[in-house]
């Protein structure tokens, strides 16, 4: 206890031993403050100090005081040491009143509550770090009405409230209810001295009792205030001996609880004392109950499991705790099922690979349509597990959009092989213990799922498909990320430690597969551990041989149709590929082909006539209206109108740059929700343009008289990287010459200051959208020729590729010769078109 405290304590109890020999002060003592109480005589206003009009105030945090009781309180704040060196010299009395809000430093006449009690002081200490104590006692309540002063601290006009009461029979009721409530309180309240029984029994008027009780119950700051600015003693009363009711219950409900929980432990102290004599009389006889056969069925399996050696030695280490710990305790069915994992992971179960190199080609050309390069990858892994059987496995990831066959690649290669398949989706997860489980000193833990998909497929070397890598999440419980870095690692994941187990775990059997949509969203740690095999959309020709061979018959057996009772026409499908679909790969395609196929299941159910073949002409009596149609070149008819290729991870797109001038000042316009990549392309163009304009055949004179806009459509879309550069070039070329650019032209690259055209990536996907729309010619980077072999020879024969190093080389290519027929207007207009619009974003590279 510190000297501070210890005066305190000395003067409190001389305050104690004065009021006794009066019989009108006592102290009572409880956790919150200390404070005393005093039933004043009928006199006792005339030895009271003489209360000034205008009153110094002291702000306090979180603390009402009542008349009566005697208080020591810490000052820190400078004002308030200001206000008690003032005082403290003079009458010693001042008023305190408690703050709205205890965070505010300064506060003033509207943070502060205007009802308070006059106090006089006591004793003044000084305490360590600048801080004041003083001892105050309560006087009388006051009122504020008006603050005359705030520095250097606060005085307010004040006046003061006596309390007044007369005596009835329900005065004389609430008293004696107070008393009788507050005695049951003292005696249910562990740790409150014997003094303050004999406090409340001395105290005779009533307003001097309520505000004893107030100062003393466990009330909050704005109850104690409610009660303070209560002036009516008879009401003050009652709300005492509601707050007194309330006390009350909650202390019969804790004493029910604190009954219950010492029954629930004697009961338990009962049965473990049973339960041990019930063994010993269960061994004098011979017989074993229920624990021993536990034990002795986790030995059994421990033994046939076939653990490492090391995993081995901590099993029986957790086997010898187990038969110490009591089986009512906690910890022993936590040691069981700790100790069944370890029985039932499969440490020593594989199955057995089928090298069959020819079968398994066979297997995955009856699964799956082209996915060249996917599939001579597993058959080189075939061919090399086959020479060195005891070979680590790769890490695989295939890259590409939605739909075109990643995750079901998976199931064909574990078919293949002949290995168990788990899928594990990590797409949203954000809780690091998802991959590596809990810790076992959290209450219900549990092996991370990498443990748990093993453990079901029953043998460690499955085929464990990780899907949507690129989805991932990260917060304040960890990053699954960087978890995955051992278990993707054939250099480490041989001793994999799950938190949950505490023991390595041989993870280099298993044939680990990722997929992702969109590879720059993977954290380079993780991309560097495997070998990223890119998977790109599909042609029209791969998409009806799809539907052919695939997705028809699959759609005919699930909605129970026969292929005797429905057929699909090739015109019929080549209009649901082109008309009802602007996709990578082929799942909206399936979905559409499923729709008319219940269509046609519910007429057949109905018993109503209905078509054999589904032709060109009744595709839309069950799909609607076509919801893509050509529209390019309505886009490309006017001048400053070109088109674009983008990549998303969604596949290839076009998009269309359009440019505009209008009277003005030079100035230079962008829209359409571009990224600063974006943005920063157009401003290159632009200043290739201004560089160049004689050669391009356009005044300067004009560029400064003219404001110039540049506009992305679907501008709800965002759309970021430097490929587009050429695109704008060409746009602001095309304006301010008037020459329309060819409607079947498209361009990708980036540009630089120099009017040179920079290779762009994504080419194979931005060739397959240009495909897709009907383009027959693309403008390339030169440094991209060598990228064609990605591309499909079906597009490569339809497409013709002009390869640019210049902008000069591309505006040759692109625009129509000098001559041509124009707009009058000369500005780009775009056309309505059912063209619909994507969410997704758009990011050229």
């Amino acid at each position: 206890m510190s000297a501070e405290q210890t005066e305190i304590d000395e003067i409190l109890r001389q305050v104690d031993e004065e009021s006794s020999e009066g019989g009108q002060l006592s102290i009572v003592d409880n956790s919150s403050q200390r404070s005393a109480v005093s039933g004043k005589s009928p006199d006792e206003s005339d030895r009271r100090p003489s209360i000034p009009d205008l009153l110094p105030v002291l702000p306090v945090r979180d603390t009402v005081i009542f008349p009566g009781t005697i208080v020591p309180l810490t000052v820190g704040r400078e004002k308030s040491k200001q206000l008690i060196d003032a005082v403290v010299t003079g009458a010693k009395i001042l008023g305190v009143v408690t703050q709205r809000d205890a965070q505010i430093e300064d506060p003033g006449l509207d943070e502060l509550y205007r009802v308070g009690t006059v106090v006089s002081i006591l004793k003044l200490l000084n305490l360590s770090e600048g801080q004041v104590s003083i001892i105050v006692h309560g006087l009388l309540r006051f009122g504020i009405e008006e603050f005359v002063q705030t520095e250097p601290y606060l005085v307010a006009r004040a006046h003061t409230r006596e309390d007044t009461y007369t005596s009835t029979t329900e005065l004389d009721a609430l008293i004696e209810s107070a008393k009788t409530q507050a005695s049951r309180v003292i005696e249910m309240t562990p740790g409150v001295p014997e003094e303050a029984q004999m406090v409340l029994n001395s105290i005779t008027k009533p307003s001097s009792l309520a505000d004893f009780l107030a100062a003393n119950l466990s009330l909050s700051t704005i109850e104690k205030q409610e009660i303070l600015e209560t002036f009516d003693v008879v009401d003050r009363l009652r709300k005492i001996n509601r707050a007194l009711a309330h006390q009350l219950e909650v202390l019969d409900l804790s004493n029910k609880i604190q009954e219950q929980v010492k029954s629930e432990i004697d009961k338990t102290q009962r049965e473990y004392f049973l339960h041990e004599q019930l063994r010993a009389i269960q061994k004098e006889l011979g017989e074993t109950d229920g624990r021993e056969v536990e034990l002795s069925e986790l030995r059994k399996a421990v033994a046939e499991a076939k653990m490492p050696e090391a995993v081995e030695k901590e099993a029986q280490r957790e086997l010898e705790r187990l038969q110490r710990t009591p089986q009512a305790s906690p910890e022993y069915s936590g040691a069981v099922d700790y100790l069944r994992w370890l029985c039932e992971l499969p440490w020593a179960k594989s199955t057995e690979d089928r090298l069959e190199i020819a079968r398994a080609e066979k297997i995955l050309n009856e699964d799956h349509y082209d996915l060249e390069k996917v599939k001579k990858r597993i058959l080189e892994y075939l061919s090399v597990r086959k020479l060195k059987p005891d070979g680590r496995g790769p890490i695989l990831c295939f890259a590409g959009p939605p739909g075109v066959g990643k995750t079901s690649l998976g199931r064909s290669i574990s078919r293949a092989l002949g290995r168990a398949f788990i899928r594990m989706s990590v797409g949203g997860v954000r809780d690091e213990a998802d991959i590596r489980g809990h810790r076992r000193t959290y209450i219900g833990a549990l092996p991370g799922r990498i443990i748990q998909e093993i453990r079901k497929a029953g043998s460690n070397n499955p085929l464990f498909m990780i899907d949507e890598v690129d989805k991932i999440g990260s917060d304040f419980r960890g990053d699954p990320s960087s978890a995955l870095l051992e278990v993707l690692d054939p250099e480490q994941n041989n001793t994999f430690q799950d938190h949950y187990l505490g023991v390595p775990f041989d993870l280099s059997k298993v044939f680990f597969i990722c997929t992702a949509n969109y590879m720059e969203a993977v954290p380079p740690p993780l991309k560097d551990r495997m070998e990223v095999i890119d998977i790109s959309g599909y042609t029209r020709l791969d998409k009806m041989f799809i539907c052919k061979r695939y997705l028809v018959p699959r759609q005919l057996e699930q909605s129970g149709l026969s292929s005797r009772q429905l057929k699909f026409s090739d015109d019929a499908l080549q209009m649901i590929i082109e008309s009802y679909t602007a996709e990578a790969g082929v799942r909206n395609l399936e979905r559409e082909i499923g729709s008319v196929c219940r269509g046609v299941a519910a007429q057949v159910a109905r018993n109503k006539k209905h078509p054999k073949v589904i032709t060109r002409s009744n595709v839309p009596d069950y799909l609607g209206p076509i919801k893509y149609e050509p529209e390019l070149a309505l886009r490309t008819s006017v001048s400053g109108v070109v088109t674009g290729l983008a990549w998303t991870p969604a596949g290839g797109d076009i998009l269309f740059v359009e440019s505009t001038a209008m009277p003005g000042k030079g100035g230079f316009q962008l829209t359409g929700q571009l990224g600063d990549v974006m943005k920063e392309s157009a401003y290159a163009a632009y200043s290739v343009l201004r560089a160049g304009a004689r050669k391009y055949g356009i005044d300067p004179r004009r560029l400064t008289e003219t404001d110039v806009h540049i506009h992305v459509p679907a501008g709800a879309i965002p759309k970021d990287g430097p490929s587009a550069g050429v695109a704008m070039f060409t746009s602001l070329v095309s304006l301010l010459t008037g020459r329309p650019c060819r409607s079947d032209v498209a361009m990708t690259g980036e540009i630089t200051l120099r009017g040179l055209v920079l290779p762009i990536g994504g080419l194979k996907e931005k060739t397959l959208a240009a495909h897709r729309a009907g383009i027959r010619t693309v403008v390339i980077p030169l440094r991209n020729k060598k990228d064609l072999v990605d591309i499909p020879a079906e597009v490569r024969k339809q497409i013709k590729f002009v390869f640019c190093k210049t902008v000069d080389e591309v505006l040759a290519a692109a625009l129509e010769p000098d001559g041509t027929k124009r707009r009058a207007d000369g500005a780009a207009r775009r056309p309505s078109s059912r063209r619909k619009v994507s969410t997704r974003k758009v990011t050229r590279r």
